[in-house]
């Protein structure tokens, strides 16, 4: 099984905060798992590859989007932050 995902950002800071908050799963997946995530100016993109089971597949799909959301809410945050100080 595979997944291609592609996400796209305002600014290169976001893409890049975003791929550097997903990066260690690059490196610490389990044998039969490959996770590659790349940032190209404003897009990060992620690859996986599952030669396990199905549900390892969609688990970890939902850890990498479940990652996202926080690193987002996390920049979400400091700019709204920002704009009071």
């Amino acid at each position: 099984m595979e997944a291609e995902i592609t996400l796209s950002y305002g600014n290169v800071r976001e893409a890049e905060a975003v791929a550097e908050a997903v990066a260690p799963d690059n490196v610490k997946a389990p044998e039969g798992l490959l996770i590659k995530t790349v940032r190209q100016g404003k897009l990060v993109f992620t690859s996986i590859k599952c030669e396990i089971k199905l549900q390892t597949f969609i688990a970890t799909i939902d850890d990498l989007l479940s990652s996202v959301s926080v690193a987002e809410k996390a920049f979400s945050t400091v700019k709204g932050l920002t704009r009071r100080v």
